[in-house]
C-alpha cells in the first residue's frame, strides 16, 4: 500500500530539520520537503534519506501548490526572524495553498497572541503567528496548532552568556523569577510525528512543546555545573531591553515581560510533550549533551 505524504516546510531549518528526521526514522509516510536551496547541502541529504525535494518560497504561492498536491499532511513553520512582517503573508500563502489541496492534517507551528492573556505590549513574532492560526481556524482547515517553548539553543545563538571582566558570565532578559519554559528545537519531531500518527486525538487541538520549565537563574546554574563557569542571569527591565540596538530588540523584551507576567508554569505541556516523545530533553540533558558547543561560546 502506498505510504500517505507529508510536506515539511522549513525542512533545512531548526524545527522544520528535526520534524523530517523524526518522520524518516518513524517510516510510515513518503516524504516531502520544500526548500528555497535544493542544491545546499542540508537538502542533498534530506535527498539522501529519500525526502522528496521541491524547490519553492512561501512568498510565492505558486511555488508552494506542487509542493502540497496530493498530500495528506502537512507541517508548517515560518520565521520572523528571517523575514520579519513578511511572515504574514508567508504564513497565509501556506494557509491558502493547503486549504486548496484539501490536506487532511495541517500540523502549524504557531505562538498564542499576547491580548489573549490580557497583554497590552506588542509581540509581533507571536501576533503574526497567531492571526495566521485564526485563519486556519475559521477556515475549517483540519489542524493541530504546535506551540514551541523558548529554545535552548538560544544560548548557544541568541542569548549567549557574555564574559565580564572579573572572569564571569551573564546574561540577562525582562524574565525575573518566573518560570520560563524551554525545550531542544531538536526533539520538536518526536512530538509532532505522534501528532501525524495519532490525528484523531490531536486534530483541532493546541499541544504545547515543552522540554523544561525552570527560572532564568536555574537555566544558568545548570550550565555553570556542567562548564565550570560562573554564570549568572541579570533581570533587565522592560523598557531598558526594549532599547538595546538590535532588530526586534522591543519585541523581544515584550515577550520576556508577557512570560513574567502571565505565564506562571506550563506543567501540563511539559507531561503532554514527554508522555508524547519519552526522548525529550530536561534542560541539564541538553547542557550535557551541548558541553563542547557551550564551551565555544565561553571561550569566544
Amino acid at each position: 500500500m502506498d505510504k500517505k505524504t507529508i510536506l515539511v516546510t522549513g525542512a533545512t531549518g531548526w524545527q522544520g530539520g528535526s520534524v523530517a528526521r523524526f518522520l524518516i526514522k518513524d517510516g510510515k509516510y513518503h516524504l516531502r520537503a520544500l526548500t528555497r536551496k535544493p542544491d545546499s547541502d542540508t537538502a542533498r541529504e534530506l535527498g539522501k534519506m529519500g525526502v522528496e525535494l521541491f524547490q519553492g518560497d512561501l512568498s510565492d504561492i505558486n511555488s508552494i501548490r506542487p509542493a502540497v498536491k496530493d498530500c495528506y499532511g502537512v507541517f508548517g513553520v515560518t520565521n520572523f526572524w528571517e523575514h520579519f512582517d513578511k511572515e504574514y503573508e508567508q504564513g497565509m500563502n501556506l494557509e491558502r495553498a493547503v486549504k486548496e489541496a484539501g490536506v487532511k492534517h495541517f500540523v502549524f507551528s504557531s505562538l498564542p497572541h499576547p491580548k489573549s492573556f490580557g497583554y497590552n505590549y506588542s509581540v509581533p513574532h507571536f501576533e503574526i503567528k497567531a492571526q495566521v492560526e485564526e485563519a486556519i481556524r475559521k477556515d475549517g482547515i483540519p489542524a493541530t496548532i504546535i506551540h514551541v517553548a523558548f529554545y535552548y539553543e538560544n544560548f548557544l545563538f541568541f542569548v549567549m552568556p557574555q564574559k565580564n571582566g572579573d572572569g564571569t558570565f551573564s546574561y540577562g532578559f525582562p524574565q525575573g523569577d518566573t518560570l520560563l519554559a524551554g525545550a531542544s528545537a531538536a526533539d520538536v519531531g518526536g512530538v509532532v510525528t505522534q501528532i501525524f500518527n495519532r490525528p484523531e486525538e490531536f486534530m483541532g487541538r493546541t499541544v504545547g512543546v515543552v522540554g523544561d520549565d525552570l527560572k532564568a537563574s536555574d537555566y544558568a546554574a545548570i550550565m555553570s555545573r556542567h562548564t565550570g563557569k560562573k554564570i549568572v542571569f541579570n533581570h533587565i527591565p522592560r523598557e531598558v531591553f526594549a532599547k538595546f540596538d538590535f532588530p526586534g530588540a522591543e519585541d523581544v523584551a515584550n515577550m520576556f515581560d508577557m512570560n513574567r507576567l502571565h505565564i506562571p508554569n506550563r506543567q501540563k505541556d511539559i507531561e503532554e510533550s514527554h508522555r508524547l516523545y519519552p526522548g525529550m530533553k530536561r534542560f541539564e540533558t541538553w547542557v550535557a549533551e551541548n558541553k563542547e558547543k557551550l564551551e565555544k561560546v565561553f571561550s569566544g
